[in-house]
């Protein structure tokens, strides 16, 4: 498989990792990082499960968006759609950590079949979807 890439953009973590901070090189993010108290952190920081869920979140509406333009025979999605990402991190049983990602689809005015063709062809553009495929428990519910 080839990529052609059309954006490419650095972020570049200091201090601890998760205990640091975080920017991009165009400066649009530079956030202070945090563990969750969760992880025995403070809480009062950003974490990159936040980054993450926001990230999937925004993607993955906007590849059903994507989708929905390019087959016509799919519902569009209304302007009033979203997308819900809810991402779990935690010990895996074989050494490290994992995680997970839950996803909740809103398509108001769209039947549930409708809606649920539509997120699955979401599922084949969105660049995160690739990414987890195989390597992260993703769950899609329509809402």
């Amino acid at each position: 498989m080839s990529i052609e890439t059309k954006y490419r953009i650095s972020a570049t973590a200091t201090g601890g990792g998760r205990q640091g901070r975080v920017r991009t090189e165009d400066g649009a993010l530079d956030l202070d990082l945090t563990p969750p108290e969760a992880l025995g952190g403070s809480g009062t920081g950003k974490n990159p499960e936040q980054l993450f869920a926001a990230g999937y979140a925004a993607c993955y509406l906007g590849a059903m968006r994507f989708a929905t333009s390019q087959d016509k025979s799919l519902e569009r999605v209304p302007d009033d759609a979203t997308v819900t990402a809810t991402v779990g991190i935690g010990p895996r049983s074989d050494k490290g950590f994992g995680l997970t990602v839950d996803l909740v689809v809103s398509l108001p005015g769209v039947d549930r079949a409708e809606a649920a063709r539509v997120a699955e062809a979401g599922h084949g553009i969105c660049p995160y979807s690739h990414a987890t495929k195989g390597n992260i428990a993703v769950t899609t519910t329509i809402a």
